[in-house]
């Protein structure tokens, strides 16, 4: 059996502090706009330091997860600015420590008492512990109590009938046609799920022929022959409540149900919104978070996700088929 290690990474030592603060203003209206953010905000696990003042530790993904909510909130009629701090009066940084692990027991207790109340959805339940685990950054104490209250509710349920074997899937792979010589596709560096996924896409499904660029900026004037993607002002990236990976999906006609499935890991990974719930969903990302932890250069992350993408496409069923014209870039897939 092997083992991925779920732990959150570390927070980065940075001189300007070891926090990163998102401090919004929400429109008044509509409603659900201002629950949506407080969903979002709780997904990603950050606490609120004061009404409208959240905090997380400052790493790669939280960098990414708080700059993805600023944008949500600016392009909903709100305010939002992002910045990195250290606490040098009031709060400590052992109180705001303990603020994240009150947090988290909270959920870790919801957690349990679901488990001792008999709870039948085992594959919600474990979705939801590796959910709080992946945003436990300094290890709450609750997650034993967890962790003990799952295994109980394991050996109690009886083993459940072997699911029927997938279906295959008639689906759509790519190729790219990109005219004038072959693109070269720009992305941020720090490479996590959505641009390791949407990366494998593009060469496997979109234009074999891609080569592949990582900028420290999160904007980038494209050069002529460059196609950016997942980053600000990209000709690929999120649009609505879709992640880039199905951005992609939905720009090149990929119509293809193994694509499909992975697009809706993909989705709740990185928008941290819930929206398919997918069984699947917490090994993919113990899984990328392993990838990440342990190679530090985007190339070899994106080398070695490619390989398990591969072996995920295949499990559900993925297979190739034919061209399909350019989209508005000079770019066609395969249809």
């Amino acid at each position: 059996m092997v083992s991925v290690d779920a732990r959150p990474p570390r927070a980065r030592e940075a001189p300007g502090g070891r926090w990163l603060l998102l401090i919004h203003q929400l429109p008044p209206k509509p409603d659900y706009f201002r629950v949506k953010v407080w969903r979002r905000l709780q997904r990603i696990g950050a606490v609120a330091i004061k009404s409208s003042v959240y905090a997380l530790p400052y790493t790669d993904q939280a960098a990414e997860d708080f700059q993805w909510l600023r944008r949500e909130i600016v392009a909903g009629g709100g305010e939002a600015s992002m910045c990195q701090a250290a606490f040098v009066d009031g709060l400590s940084d052992g109180q705001i420590e303990a603020m994240f692990r009150a947090q988290r027991d909270v959920e870790y207790a919801e957690l349990t008492r679901a488990a001792e109340d008999g709870d039948s959805d085992a594959a919600r339940l474990d979705r939801r512990f590796a959910e709080i685990v992946s945003i436990d950054h300094f290890g709450a104490p609750g997650r034993r109590v967890a962790e003990a209250a799952l295994a109980k509710a394991r050996e109690r349920r009886k083993p459940s009938t072997p699911a029927p074997p997938p279906t295959r899937a008639r689906g759509r792979t790519g190729a790219v046609r990109p005219g004038k010589g072959a693109h070269t596709w720009v992305t941020r560096a720090g490479v996590h799920v959505d641009r390791i996924s949407s990366a494998w896409l593009i060469h496997r499904f979109i234009d074999p022929a891609a080569r592949f660029r990582f900028v420290a900026t999160q904007a980038h004037a494209a050069a002529p022959g460059e196609l950016r993607f997942d980053m600000f002002e990209a000709e690929y990236t999120h649009e609505g409540d879709r992640c880039t990976f199905e951005t992609l999906l939905a720009r090149f006609g990929l119509e293809d149900s193994a694509l499909a499935a992975i697009a809706e890991l993909v989705h709740d990974i990185d928008c941290k919104d819930g929206k398919f719930g997918r069984d699947e969903t917490a090994g993919f990302e113990r899984l990328i978070r392993g990838i990440v932890r342990r190679h530090a250069t985007d190339d070899a992350r994106l080398e070695r996700g490619a390989a398990v993408l591969d072996d995920l496409y295949e499990a559900f069923g993925g297979r190739a088929a034919a061209a399909r014209p350019p989209d508005a870039n000079g770019v066609s897939g395969r249809g």
